[in-house]
């Protein structure tokens, strides 16, 4: 019976169910087991209440925060009548992973040139943490920099793995294997809980970013879970949280006030409702929005996701790229500001503000604020073309701008974390700043762009258009083509109930020309392959260029294209079969715009020839055109030049044999080119020497072995050996000199029988190296052996037979009495022989070709 405090209380009252999420609002008293969690006003107090008036409910405290509960044993209603309830909300739901990794390609979001002119902004002494299932520690390119790798639960996570490695992925495995910040710490947390960790968890882990790439259903309200997201943004402003959008894109929300839009409204969890985070929407490869990327607004109106990046698989690529990069920005900061780490707010004012417009123009609920442009961000950063202060009711601050003449666009975007709002809010914004551009020459202003956010499809697919906005935490203008002159930023404290609101303002002032983005200076095309070549132009988007090419050191170039559109920014080539240094270029009118120096070149594929106790063999084929390699061994945690060789095979003595993992790139011009994918030399299928040793038949009337070797290098002779009764070995047949890897022995003993041989290789140092033993049978067609003989009673006897057809096998005592039968067809066949007693028995045989053969077998 319940307590007469909540009997007087009518569930479904309006106060009540404001207090419920919305998923719960129809719940009803069968689902009084569901664990609830709730947001009280004194934690202690309700859980002294519980046990006095809900002996039979079950409360638990979640994490450090003594506000936030979960409870067992009350229908939902039923507790949001409670005293000191605040709001009931759902508990953790079991999260999923969000995507399917096909392939990374840091050239879409201009990654690759950031690695290319920035070598040092690398992510180093930063900490990057992955929230989902454990990654595998001992994946070599995050090799040297997991926090507490020794704490990983098994099974690890392909998933996680691969998110791990987008954003801070070495790239020691191959060059596909390079994240966006390639020397970050990486440290695990586990997504079952779907609260923020708690901070000082954080704190210790030495996190400044954490990637989400998961989800659960389509939510649209403000949970506890977005509360406490913002809540932490409070507590620790430097922390960037990063979560993927979802890819649900084509789906419609099952509640609030966007329900049934199909397309619009449909990110994976309320968690991504909170406003100090990033949520983070998927591209394809040539920049258009994934048709399943989930897309917003969020519950309120809010722009959900707030940028896209390329995510082939999903937005769960997209936000690990983005996390990567916005380690790059941190330390970036951190590097011109004595140690400091920025706060997130500034981080995510950069990002949105460099990103690339996609789609609608300016901002919209498909792409946010646009694409990520990885150059943009650390060019703003490093450029210190940012602003920051703190605003307060009323009250306006100024900060001005000088913009040269003839520039193409000016662009501020102001973000501020913004206090929790109260669970259910009906709009999540609580402090509500305002940004201006105001011209001061003339006077003339213009506000920020802002979106309709009326429930209906036709009206969330409107353009942008400029007036004031009062639901987001993040504003932006852009000014096209801006006259040369002096403007004034205005950020004004609209309604700041609040204490004074920091805030960050980013910008940036784009000159007219084109930046070349891929390939850069480090990249290697592949010859006989398609390539994607990639700028960025700021100036009209009718313009056209000659495409050109050539290869490094002559004087001509090769006319590719005589028209390619400049505000595609992309096109593709069909990359010659050659080996060479070489450049691209564009020229429009009198404009030419070279791109770096870059590598045309097949990638080098290692192979071991020998893998001994005292040293091993690498070789790879010779590459025409390319004169030496460089040969790379793997390290503590990167690759480490090991050697430079004009040959085409290196020997690992005994200081390189220990270590696993070796990788060959080819040297043009002069230029050590990308090295092509590791290997383990233990794990490829070669031993000392041998790849393969095994009889082409197991049974037959001559025996013949196969033999493959992974080289001959060294050798001077190749003998097969078999077996004596005594156990020891003498000669068959030598081959000799050795020219090929491939070959063939045969015998004919004097009986038939079973027969053990192996493999004896001699090299030109007087070494021999053997291979495993292996077995074959001498029997004439249609005839059939047994062994061993004598057996031990409940062994079994294997019966061979060379024969194509199914075999009979009858056993008899010697009083002809029958024991057991078995019909088998295979040339190694079982008999089994448990249960009976020792002595001589008759094994009578019958096959297809032949008659029945009679075998005396002992059994001991």
């Amino acid at each position: 019976m319940l307590p007469l405090l909540l009997q007087a209380q009518t569930p479904g009252t309006r106060a009540t169910l404001g207090k419920l999420a919305p998923g719960l609002q129809a719940a009803t008293a069968a689902q009084q087991s569901r664990p609830l969690r709730v947001r009280v006003a004194d934690g202690a107090a309700f859980r002294q209440w519980a046990r006095q008036h809900l002996p039979a409910a079950q409360v638990a405290q979640m994490g450090n925060d003594a506000r936030t509960l979960t409870v067992t044993g009350l229908t939902p209603t039923q507790l949001a009548a409670a005293p000191g309830v605040e709001f009931v909300d759902v508990a953790d739901r079991r999260a999923h992973e969000e995507r399917r990794l096909n392939n990374s390609n840091l050239s879409v979001n201009t990654i690759s040139v950031v690695h290319a002119r920035f070598p040092d902004l690398t992510g180093q002494g930063l900490t990057a943490s992955v929230k989902e299932l454990p990654f595998d520690p001992d994946d070599i390119d995050l090799k040297g920099r997991v926090v507490n790798p020794g704490t990983f639960a098994k099974p690890y996570s392909d998933h996680a793995t691969a998110m791990a490695t987008l954003l801070g992925g070495a790239g020691n495995s191959d060059p596909l294997g390079r994240g966006a910040a390639r020397a970050v710490r990486l440290a695990t947390s586990d997504f079952a809980r779907l609260l923020p960790d708690d901070a000082t968890q954080l704190t210790q882990a030495g996190a400044s970013v954490q990637n989400h790439s998961y989800g659960v259903g389509i939510e649209n309200y403000y949970g506890l879970e977005a509360q406490a997201y913002d809540q932490q943004a409070q507590q620790l402003p430097q922390l960037l949280h990063v979560f993927s959008s979802g890819n649900v894109g084509s789906s419609a929300s099952p509640s609030g006030t966007y329900q049934s839009i199909a397309k619009f409204a449909n990110i994976s969890g309320q968690f991504k409702m909170s406003k100090n985070t990033l949520t983070v929407g998927a591209t394809d490869f040539s920049g258009q929005v994934a048709a399943l990327s989930s897309r917003g607004p969020a519950y309120d109106g809010r722009i959900k996701p707030e940028l896209v990046a390329y995510g082939e698989g999903g937005s769960s690529e997209a936000a690990a790229l983005v996390s990567g990069i916005s380690i790059l920005l941190q330390q970036q900061y951190r590097d011109q500001h004595a140690g400091t780490l920025p706060p997130a707010a500034l981080v995510k004012a950069v990002l949105l503000n460099s990103a690339d417009d996609l789609d609608t123009p300016e901002i919209d609920y498909l792409s946010g604020f646009g694409q990520l442009d990885a150059l943009g961000a650390v060019s703003t950063m490093r450029a210190g073309q940012f602003f920051g202060g703190s605003a307060t009711q009323g009250a306006d601050q100024v900060f001005r701008i000088i913009v040269p003449a003839g520039q193409q666009q000016l662009k501020a975007t102001l973000v501020w974390s913004d206090p929790a709002a109260t669970a259910n809010a009906a709009t999540a914004l609580v402090n509500d700043l305002d940004l201006e551009l105001v011209a001061l020459s003339t006077g003339q202003r213009w506000l920020p762009w802002a979106l309709s956010a009326y429930p209906h499809a036709d009206s969330l697919a409107r353009p942008a258009r400029r007036r004031a906005d009062h639901l987001n935490n993040a504003e932006q203008i852009s000014l096209a083509l801006p006259a040369a002159g002096t403007y004034e930023l205005h950020v004004r404290g609209f309604a700041v109930p609040q204490s004074a609101q920091a805030f960050s303002l980013a910008y940036e002032i784009n000159p007219p020309g084109l930046i070349w983005t891929y390939p850069a200076r480090p990249d290697n095309l592949r010859p006989n392959t398609t390539a994607t070549l990639r700028w960025q132009w700021s100036g009209p988007a009718a313009a056209t260029a000659r495409l050109e090419y050539r290869p490094v050191g002559r004087s001509g170039w090769r006319v590719l294209n005589a028209s390619v559109p400049l505000g595609g920014t992309r096109t593709t080539w069909a990359v010659p079969d050659t080996a060479t240094l070489a450049q691209l270029r564009l020229v429009s009118g009198s404009s030419e715009f070279v791109s770096d120096t870059f590598t045309v070149v097949r990638a080098s594929a290692v192979q071991v020839g020998y893998a001994c106790p005292e040293e091993a063999l690498l070789q790879w084929a010779r590459i025409p055109g390319v004169a030496r390699y460089q040969v790379y061994q793997l390290g503590a945690t990167y690759l480490e030049p090991l050697v430079q060789t004009a040959d085409t095979a290196l020997v690992l003595g005994r200081t390189q044999v220990p270590v696993l993992y070796y990788a060959v790139a080819p040297v043009v011009g002069g230029r050590v080119g990308q090295p092509g994918t590791t290997i383990n030399y233990t794990t490829q299928g070669t031993a000392c020497y041998f790849r393969s040793f095994l009889p082409r038949q197991l049974v037959d009337e001559t025996i013949h072995f196969n033999v493959i070797l992974g080289t001959v290098y060294r050798l001077k002779s190749a003998t097969l050996e078999r077996q004596r009764p005594d156990g020891t070995f003498e000669a068959v047949q030598t081959i000799s000199p050795v020219s090929r890897t491939t070959f063939t022995f045969a015998d004919q003993p004097a009986a038939a029988g079973r027969y053990l041989y192996r493999v004896r290789l001699d090299n030109v140092a007087g070494q021999q190296f053997y291979s495993g033993t292996e077995e074959a049978f001498l029997l004439r067609a249609g005839l059939t052996q047994a062994y061993p003989n004598p057996v031990t009673a409940g062994q079994p006897l294997q019966l061979a037979a060379n024969t194509t057809g199914k075999v009979t096998a009858q056993l008899y005592d010697m009083l002809g009495r029958f024991q057991r039968e078995t019909t088998v067809d295979g040339v190694i066949n079982v008999l089994d022989t448990s249960g009976l007693r020792p002595g001589v028995y008759l094994l009578r045989v019958q096959t297809k070709e032949q008659a029945a053969q009679v075998i005396r077998v002992v059994i001991q």
